[in-house]
């Protein structure tokens, strides 16, 4: 299909595809960013390359009042309010709290314990390298529409960075949003896209067992607490699964189980934390009551006294269907009908689902898998890394798409 039956303009007018020399810059970018990863509301390094090089293309970026994180418009004046609902394209500058293991990468994280195993070093360097591309656009007059940068602090902090940003006006004008993320299930080149729901609801839970322990010779005279542990850790997750339509995807998952110290000693406290998962909005917004009633009748079964604490997470990313569409058009005006495919929803958790609480948007599955390459490096694992072809792929879409919607604003 020809750019010009996709978006209204002949193809070889379509502007944003992106130089050599760009590339390899934002290449550049993204190593360094990967070699100095920085945890949620701690990215001050981070905010500071991505503010210095946005100020040497012309632009003004503001950092967020948190300290980290910033937005950016182009195509606006400083304080001028857009005539016309902007665009927005978002990423997340935060790390995870976890080592990068590559053995073979002279990029590897150089800080301990501190990795960017879930790409948000490539949301970044998208995001800053379309806004480079349509800063020189928007100087030769070619911008037919504003466009806010948004580089959000914090997405791996529940209840999620997308709060502060948007408390601090980064939706303000905004009339749709989009976003990327990474997926090392699809082949750098493409993108996966659905409508309506793209991940689940994820929620955080902790839970405080405790009882007079003991001997563990006689655990008829206490409350026998890792049996306690153990009973919670089996059947509330298959009470919580029978009390919602299995339809629903409630899943609660144990990360962490601690207790006792000695073989013959039965302890008197008890730890578990995990995370509740949700495919469907309706059952997320039960889902706290639902897994109380279920942690409060096994543990009174077993005489242990629980202390829960429920820290509510993301509602599930929503993808709006002219949105979706708007990235599919763009992707097919780009690189041809082979470059999309189709994405199922999954049980991951993102905070950009509290932007498409307020506006309309979408997010596209960025693939990141190295042709030919059989072997998948998952997300928040310490190998993780990205076929950083997937960066120009990334810009070259969100430039197209911005085009596209303003072509579509017009007509």
């Amino acid at each position: 299909m020809s750019l010009e039956s996709e978006s209204g303009l002949p193809g070889d007018v379509l502007p944003g595809v992106l130089s050599e020399s760009l590339h390899a810059e934002l290449v550049a970018f993204r190593r360094d960013l990967h070699m100095h990863p920085e945890l949620g509301n701690q990215e001050f390094r981070t905010t500071a390359a991505i503010k210095e090089r946005l100020e040497q293309a012309g632009l003004k970026p503001r950092v967020l009042s948190t300290g980290t994180g910033l937005v950016c418009d182009i195509g606006l004046a400083e304080g001028e309010h857009p005539s016309v609902p902007v665009l927005a394209l978002r990423a997340d500058i935060d790390a995870l709290p976890i080592p990068d293991t590559k053995t073979d990468c002279a990029y590897r994280s150089t800080v301990p314990d501190r990795a960017h195993a879930c790409g948000h070093d490539v949301h970044t360097t998208v995001v800053l390298g379309t806004g480079l591309v349509l800063a020189d656009l928007h100087a030769k007059g070619l911008l037919p529409r504003p466009v806010r940068l948004i580089f959000q602090a914090a997405e791996e902090v529940l209840p999620g960075g997308a709060l502060d940003a948007i408390e601090d006006g980064a939706l303000r004008g905004v009339g749709r949003i989009l976003a990327v993320h990474c997926d090392p299930r699809v082949e750098a080149g493409k993108v996966g896209l659905r409508h309506g729901p793209i991940t689940s609801a994820c929620d955080r839970l902790e839970i405080a067992l405790d009882g007079p322990g003991g001997h563990t010779a006689r655990p008829h005279l206490t409350t026998d607490l890792v049996t306690a542990a153990a009973r919670v850790a089996v059947d509330v997750p298959a009470l919580v699964g029978r009390r919602v339509d299995t339809r629903a995807g409630l899943a609660l998952t144990w990360g962490r189980i601690e207790t006792g110290h000695a073989p013959n000693v039965i302890p008197q406290h008890a730890e578990l934390s995990g995370t509740v998962r949700c495919l469907d909005l309706e059952a997320w917004r039960q889902a706290p009551d639902i897994v109380h009633a279920a942690i409060d009748e096994v543990a009174t079964l077993h005489r242990a006294k629980s202390e829960i604490t429920y820290v509510r997470g993301v509602p599930p990313v929503v993808n709006d269907r002219e949105s979706t569409e708007l990235l599919r058009r763009a992707m097919v005006a780009r690189r041809g009908m082979k470059s999309v495919e189709s994405t199922e929803q999954s049980l991951g958790g993102e905070d950009f689902s509290w932007y498409l609480e307020r506006v309309p948007g979408a997010m596209a599955r960025l693939g990141v898998r190295r042709p030919g390459e059989r072997t998948v490096r998952d997300l928040h694992q310490g190998d993780f890394d990205a076929d950083e072809h997937a960066i120009t792929v990334g810009v070259e879409m969100f430039t197209a798409a911005a085009f596209l919607d303003a072509n579509g604003a017009r007509g």
